[in-house]
């Protein structure tokens, strides 16, 4: 096996490895056109080679070569399609190979920077060894300054771990999914103890690195954008409550930049093993609308959960449309005297339009044609506002709201 994988082409290693990179969820493409490069001739295409966007800290949106190292992998997590038991092709870089193929990419402008993962190969301190050592090689021998994301593995050695958040920019450590009875059923040989704690001395050492020694020097940065998770969705019996309900506690305790929610499909050869649950993309959208209202918008992720059915976020509205809709007595709201917190709770006034609403009501009074201005969704918020030139009149207690704030559904081009 091992005389094959050495005669593999590095381009077939990359169709290979990128696609299968496309399950970790800690970095989103968007605004490509899907482009597959399982036939080893898509190099430069932009999702299916392995480019993806995500942020940096500074909020610019980068592009990254999203990889796996290898997607050989000792564990057999059922909901995982490069599990030991999945008859998929199988690949693997050396370090070299990923520092060569990084720096290429770079140097071509086709990235800023390297977002890697792996399976895991004979043990996780090998795994976690092997991609540390990509680290230095880029930073070290390189000089390569730009964005580092690494997965990291929860059960390599502690100086493993730290040695990684000292070359990257961000951390990862995957929780798997909703609940620790999930990840014991379809992951057993992963510890949800294992996870947290490799995920609380991330913590720990991001923290000591912001604090300065008694000499007044600052510790060395420790993954300086953050640590995130990723949560497979779908895949187990949890609702979406529950699912948010997690998210806040791993946010809390754990000081998280982003949690990620990646909806599962089913694999053909494990579906007797998993319940039939395949949640739409729609799922997995509602549920990132909900994290960003527990985030940035105020709400309280019981107030969310009063908002759902079943436990489960309404997939014909969004989280923040559904609450006002089970809150009308709340409203309407007069635009130019509410606070900000009651602002952020209108349908279709964003953050940024609470800014300019607020940034304006110091000169003088909001109107109709300054929400349209600002950008505002008037279709969602016109039945929960007052302004000066506006009044929902029967509107506001409309039996139908629902109906007609919702946008109808479009039909799909096919050509």
């Amino acid at each position: 096996m091992m005389n094959i994988m050495g005669k593999m082409s590095l381009d077939r290693k990359l169709a290979i490895l990128s696609d299968a990179a496309k399950y970790d969820a800690s970095c989103a493409s968007s605004g490509g056109q899907r482009r597959d490069s399982k036939d080893g001739t898509g190099i430069g295409s932009v999702t299916g080679s392995g480019i993806c966007h995500a942020y940096a800290p500074d909020g610019r949106c980068i592009s990254l070569l999203k990889i796996l190292m290898t997607n050989f992998c000792i564990y057999d997590c059922a909901y995982c399609v490069n599990r030991v038991s999945s008859n998929v092709e199988r690949a693997r870089f050396s370090p070299e190979e990923v520092v060569e193929l990084t720096l290429e990419f770079y140097r071509r402008n086709y990235i800023e920077g390297l977002f890697l993962s792996s399976g895991i190969i004979r043990s996780p301190d090998e795994t976690m060894g092997d991609m540390v050592r990509i680290a230095r090689l880029l930073r070290h021998e390189h000089g390569f300054r730009g964005y580092v994301h690494l997965k990291t593995i929860p059960d390599a050695a502690p100086e493993l771990i730290e040695e990684a958040g000292l070359l990257a920019d961000r951390l990862s450590i995957n929780v798997e999914m909703p609940t620790d009875a999930a990840v014991q059923s379809y992951a057993p040989e992963k510890s949800p103890g294992q996870i947290r704690k490799a995920m609380a001395d991330v913590r720990l050492k991001r923290e000591a690195g912001k604090e300065r020694s008694h000499t007044g020097r600052r510790a060395a940065r420790f993954a300086p954008a953050g640590q995130s998770t990723q949560m497979i969705v779908g895949a187990d019996g949890a609702d979406d409550s529950t699912i948010l309900r997690s998210a806040t506690r791993l946010y809390s305790g754990y000081k998280l930049s982003r949690v990620y929610y990646s909806a599962f499909s089913p694999i053909p050869d494990a579906s007797a093993a998993l319940p039939l649950v395949k949640p739409p993309l729609m799922r997995e959208h509602r549920l990132y609308q909900a994290d960003w209202l527990l985030r940035f918008y105020g709400f309280d992720v019981e107030e969310i959960a009063g908002a759902t059915r079943g436990g489960h976020l309404d997939l014909e509205v969004d989280p923040k449309l559904a609450w006002a809709l089970g809150n009308r007595h709340l409203f309407p709201v007069a635009v130019n005297r509410a606070e900000r917190e009651m602002l952020l709770r209108v349908p279709g006034l964003g953050a940024k339009t609470v800014k300019r609403v607020l940034e304006t009501r110091r000169h003088r009074e909001v109107r109709y044609d300054d929400l349209r201005r600002m950008g505002a969704n008037l279709r969602q918020a016109r039945p929960f506002i007052t302004l000066p030139d506006w009044r929902p009149g029967a509107l506001a207690e409309a039996v139908d709201l629902r109906a007609r704030v919702v946008a109808p559904p479009e039909q799909l081009q096919l050509i």
